[in-house]
């Protein structure tokens, strides 16, 4: 249930598409190996990170992984599962069925047979329940104190495992969901994220929105539903994730027949390959006095690669992801052109993504998109200067050591990096990789970003026309 915002911040059900991570590392996919450090431009940086104690792996009898990773120092627990069955496994007329089932396995399981029960219980046990449909990934995750491990495990796996899927829940979940699809709508910033995967893919899953068209949503039946679930909910293209203080686990015989709850299923395999990338102006007109502007770049560079990963997100944290980055610095500071600007890197698993980003008064909006634009071309042409380089790898990796403070982004990261790239897990090698990148590979990747190959969106007083660009 994420949204970009939280749909219903009291009972902590965020019930949309997941966010994208926020800058200066939007990519959760973070180097996986203990990374071969070379010499080193810092002569104060260290030459290792603390490293996690134990992460430890058995498979359920249904094929799913079940991943314990223990964090020094923290009270809590998060447990999350997930799966290969995002909006890019959908099929044209199923687009918005993911997110919709996400909604309504909160109904009730075999146990905990009502939403009440699946609220109360969570609450009872100080717990934060939650759950999030992205275009790669279906997750649903609890956060408790350490000691309520095993209650917290019977709650997800039971409601979440073996979920009722109640015909007269689905007719009213329906409207709640046509509802947020009419919010988003609404939102020009929300908009605007939709419309630039709709002008960098096209009429491909990735281009289509994670809550899918309302149309879809007035028509799903339950069969519809139960049979995307039996399609693409398999524990051997999925992950249970238990992160944080793994000390009151239940042992293994334990935690395997919980997690049997879920099906098992036999993969459906893989999504549609991405698209060849896109260069369309999509903008949706509205007479405002503010414009929310998106454009992306796919550079030609090995989405494979935790190397190549970790060198795009210091790139986009020197373009935009700080407060000292170019983006910020001359569009908001120097020249006043925006309140909101920004930039950042991310991948889906088979490409790379970056995209820059602005909010701003409508009578400036084109001045600032061209100038962002000229930004990115002088990064290609002279590439960035060391001290962008050093500055930005520091604020970027202290910014994930200070996001896996936090159990649940721990457990986001390594589904992440399980289901999608079929990497690391370890959360040191994430940050190990940010520190091991070097200038060159900085300067290569702005190097292959290509200036003229953007993909643009705005929402605004503005026509597609007004969007051209030349070096």
């Amino acid at each position: 249930m994420h949204c970009n915002v939280p749909c219903n911040a009291a009972s902590g059900h965020d019930r949309g598409r997941a966010p994208r991570p926020a800058s200066p590392g939007r990519s959760t996919d973070d180097r996986p190996a203990r990374p071969r450090r070379g010499p080193s431009r810092r002569s104060d940086r260290r030459d290792s990170v603390p490293r996690v104690p134990e992460i430890r792996s058995t498979v359920a009898p249904n094929g799913l992984p079940v991943h314990r990773i223990a964090l020094p120092g923290t009270r809590t627990l998060t447990a999350l599962v997930a799966f290969d069955a995002g909006a890019r496994t959908e099929r044209p007329d199923e687009n918005g069925i993911a997110h919709f089932l996400e909604h309504l396995v909160f109904k009730g399981g075999e146990i905990y047979d009502d939403y009440r029960k699946v609220n109360e219980t969570a609450e009872r046990m100080g717990g934060v329940l939650n759950a999030y449909t992205s275009h790669s990934l279906v997750a649903f995750h609890i956060t408790v104190r350490a000691e309520s491990a095993e209650p917290a495990l019977d709650l997800l796996t039971d409601f979440a495992g073996r979920p009722h899927v109640d015909a007269d829940e689905l007719d009213k979940e329906r409207g709640v969901v046509i509802q947020e699809i009419a919010r988003y709508h609404d939102q020009p910033a929300a908009l605007a994220e939709m419309l630039v995967d709709e002008a960098t893919f096209g009429d491909h899953p990735l281009g289509r929105p994670v809550l899918g068209p309302e149309e879809h949503l007035r028509t799903f039946t339950r069969d519809q539903v139960l049979a995307f679930r039996d399609r693409r909910w398999s524990g051997r293209t999925g992950g249970a994730f238990l992160v944080g203080d793994v000390g009151s686990l239940p042992d293994d015989d334990r935690l395997h027949e919980l997690f049997a709850r879920f099906p098992d299923v036999a993969p459906d395999g893989p999504a549609d390959p991405v698209p060849a990338a896109r260069t369309e102006v999509v903008v949706q007109e509205r007479d405002t006095n503010q414009s929310h502007l998106r454009f992306t770049y796919r550079p030609d560079l090995d989405a494979s690669d935790p190397a190549v990963r970790s060198a795009l997100t210091i790139y986009g944290t020197l373009l935009g992801g700080s407060m000292g980055s170019r983006l910020f610095d001359e569009i908001r500071e120097q020249r006043g052109l925006a309140y909101s600007v920004s930039a950042s890197a991310w991948s889906i698993g088979d490409a790379l993504q970056l995209q820059l980003s602005a909010g701003l008064d409508s009578s400036k909006c084109l001045e600032a998109y061209a100038r962002m634009r000229e930004i990115v071309a002088e990064l290609h042409e002279d590439g960035p200067t060391e001290e962008e380089v050093e500055r930005a790898r520091a604020y970027a990796a202290g910014r994930l050591v200070l996001a896996f403070e936090n159990s649940g982004a721990v457990a986001r990261h390594a589904a992440t990096q399980a289901i999608v790239h079929g990497q690391s897990l370890d959360p040191d090698d994430a940050i190990a990789g940010l520190d091991a990148v070097t200038f060159d590979a900085v300067r290569e990747v702005a190097a292959r970003v290509d200036p003229d190959a953007a993909a643009v969106a705005c929402v605004g007083p503005h026509a597609a026309g007004d969007f051209g660009w030349s070096r």
